[in-house]
């Protein structure tokens, strides 16, 4: 899979050790050095960020040259069943999707360049993604997505607007784990500042909201990578064709 743009951008799987390279020094510029986190893996001196998980998975990345300007992280079943699990399995029970029968893929450590923020990159990521959810029949996403830093306290007004507002139905209600789960339900949903609580989302997590996805239950508060972290759920069959459109970036 491979799509240039007009703008010199290229977008592809991995093909060899040396995209992948590309792709975690981009996830260490920006998961460590941007936001502060760390990872047993994390190579400081080779400024990489690594999990035992990067050999199991494909690597959707987008090329500026030779440099990597955008990543994301996809896991089919099979490939989870050869690493072991999923790697949101560390902080939800996916019970409920797993025994769905139905073809899941999950994404992660998805990142774009500070310069290409809003621009192509991102675009071009969501067109290869729709090819690759079509090429692989692919049914539910879902990943974990982040807010940054751990004070739950100033998470409040979007935590609960997730928890009132997009909670996903039973029959894929993942929750998080014990080890570190905090309530979403942190105020009543008529003390929410709505225009406020959405400010406050992360961009990645409103462009799932807007085509429909869904929340788990309760956050995972993960303080190594210095994070609030929901995992997000996309049934790809409720969306509408306009929603289709915009997440395969045509019309």
């Amino acid at each position: 899979m491979s799509l240039t743009a007009t703008t010199g951008l290229d977008v592809r799987i991995a093909r060899d050790a040396a995209d992948i390279h590309a792709a975690q020094q981009l996830r260490y510029a920006v998961f460590i050095k941007e936001l502060g986190g760390d990872g047993p893996l994390v190579d400081h001196e080779a400024q990489v960020e690594r999990d035992r998980f990067d050999p199991f998975v494909d690597h959707l990345v987008v090329f500026d040259g030779a440099r990597a300007v955008g990543v994301y992280r996809v896991m089919r079943a099979d490939q989870a069943a050869a690493a072991g699990g999923f790697y949101s399995a560390n902080e939800y029970d996916l019970t409920p999707l797993l025994t769905s029968g139905r073809r899941v893929l999950e994404l992660g450590r998805s990142c774009l360049h500070p310069d290409y923020r809003g621009g192509m990159a991102m675009h071009l990521l969501w067109g290869a993604l729709a090819r690759y959810i079509a090429d692989h029949g692919i049914a539910v996403l879902f990943g974990v997505a982040s807010f940054h830093g751990t004070d739950v306290e100033a998470l409040k007004q979007p935590l609960s607007l997730l928890h009132h507002r997009h909670l996903a139905p039973p029959e894929l209600r993942v929750r998080a784990l014990e080890i570190s789960y905090q309530d979403m339900n942190l105020i009543a949903e008529t003390q929410i500042d709505r225009k406020r609580a959405t400010r406050a989302i992360p961009s990645l997590i409103k462009a799932y909201l807007r085509l429909g996805g869904m929340v788990g239950e309760g956050a995972f508060v993960d303080r190594q990578f210095n994070t609030v972290d929901v995992c997000l759920i996309l049934d790809t069959t409720r969306m509408n064709a306009r929603q289709m459109r915009l997440y395969g970036g045509t019309g």
